[in-house]
């Protein structure tokens, strides 16, 4: 008996819902029925456009100076003279700063009189042979005593010299990190010296790319700093190995850098040229629709009279301005929604406005 109460209750549930659903699906068509369907999307419509490039190897790196290093003393001493200023371009050979060498020419003529005398004991010890009067032995000792103390000279002359500090090598200096009477132990820094005209550019490609790289190929290279002036050079050396653990390979390129604008550690942006035309495809970017699952774009199709889109998967490559190259999906002359994807579904009918048109949808000339 209770059990069917419990069918008896069941059923009649079943029919109410059943009656609810029907109302509400009844009075949802007969405001569909009232309002009508709704407008087509109004849209503006771009072509794919079929256009000349040369492809170029984008990338990151890093400026290198051709020469850099940090100018120090190799030999002990204080500070007597500073002949340099932060900031200043010198020459090869110019003095930069001189080491205090009192002492040392004070040993240096101590030296020299011993080197004179061992020059006249080794004279007569020549002349005193010729007489028979020493023994080959005293002449051989006068001639070793002669040759030490000529080094001996020799050696503290050469610690003289280094006594003053010079530049190596044409460049510009860096801050100046001594000062006048400062005592400086072996290899203490004194200022850092680049050579800025030529830089280097050193970055990476993917070994990928190894086949399309050589030396001599041109590159283009901004800096932060001057986003507006690109500067060209070439590609002067490829590293044989490639890494093991990222898979890329560096490349260093040379820059004129006349006006010395460039500086070493600069962060550069390095387009690499491969040295040939090519027709892409390409479309505004923002007729494109990027998700995880796969960029798509929405396809105009017209049949008697009429306008709809159906969403289509396209394969993107590289960025060209404010259009991208599509490598796989379309075709040259296809009509794409540029404005107004937002609002759209597959088979959804449009209306085509193109009296307003954004910048980034006209083909390029």
């Amino acid at each position: 008996m209770l059990l069917k109460r419990l069918i008896v209750m069941l059923l009649l549930l079943a029919l109410l819902i059943g009656g609810v659903v029907w109302f509400k699906q009844r009075q949802y068509q007969q405001m569909a029925a009232m309002f009508g369907p709704p407008p087509p999307a109004v849209v503006t419509v771009t072509e794919v456009v079929s256009q000349e490039r040369r492809p170029q190897l984008q990338a990151v790196g890093s400026l290198v100076a051709i020469q850099g290093i940090e100018v120090a003393n190799e030999v002990p001493g204080v500070v007597r003279e500073i002949a340099f200023e932060s900031g200043q371009r010198v020459a090869a050979g110019d003095v930069l700063l001189r080491l205090d060498d009192a002492v040392d020419q004070a040993q240096l003529r101590g030296l020299q009189a011993a080197l004179g005398l061992a020059q006249v004991r080794y004279q007569r010890a020549a002349r005193l042979i010729k007489e028979r009067s020493v023994s080959q032995s005293d002449v051989d000792a006068a001639k070793a005593e002669l040759t030490n103390a000529e080094a001996q000279v020799a050696s503290q002359q050469a610690v003289i010299e280094k006594k003053v500090v010079r530049a190596p090598f044409e460049g510009v200096l860096g801050l100046r990190s001594v000062s006048l009477g400062q005592y400086l132990p072996v290899g203490t820094p004194i200022a850092p010296l680049q050579r800025l005209d030529p830089v280097f550019v050193d970055f990476s490609q993917p070994e990928r790319q190894l086949a399309s790289l050589a030396v001599g190929q041109a590159v283009s290279v901004s800096v932060d700093a001057y986003p507006d002036a690109p500067v060209v050079g070439q590609v002067i050396a490829i590293d044989p190995g490639v890494d093991a653990v990222t898979r890329m390979s560096r490349l260093r390129a040379s820059l004129p850098n006349p006006d010395g604008r460039l500086r070493p550690g600069m962060f550069a942006r390095v387009a690499l040229d491969l040295g040939r035309n090519e027709q892409v495809l390409t479309l505004p970017s923002v007729a494109i629709t990027y998700a995880p699952y796969g960029d798509a774009v929405f396809v105009v199709t017209e049949q008697d009279g009429k306008a709809t889109v159906q969403q289509r998967q396209v394969t993107t490559g590289t960025v060209i301005g404010d259009r991208v190259v599509i490598s796989d999906g379309l075709k040259a002359g296809d009509r794409v929604v540029l404005t107004g994807q937002i609002k759209l579904r597959n088979g959804a009918a449009v209306t085509i406005d193109n009296s307003v048109v954004p910048a980034s949808g006209v083909a390029p000339r």
